[in-house]
């Protein structure tokens, strides 16, 4: 299956790119998206996550042509 991947703000700048486009294999999770993509085997804290544009959890399952996006914490004042 092939998915998008995009990265902002911090993110964007840990990774070293916007964004991915991905051929998966699998029943995958969006963490399984992460963990591919980045390398890395955990999120950090209060990372958001969403799913062709609508927020999700880590376990959510991803299917063919979705886009899978990952937001830092906010914080603002």
């Amino acid at each position: 299956m092939m998915i998008t991947v995009k990265y902002f703000a911090s993110l964007r700048e840990e990774v070293g790119r916007a964004s991915d486009i991905l051929e998966l294999s699998g029943p995958l999770s969006v963490l399984d998206v992460w963990k591919q993509a980045t390398g890395q085997s955990a999120l950090m804290n209060n990372v958001l996550i969403a799913l062709n544009q609508e927020y999700c959890e880590e376990d959510t399952v991803i299917s063919d042509g979705d886009e899978v996006a990952f937001f830092p914490p906010v914080t603002g004042g």
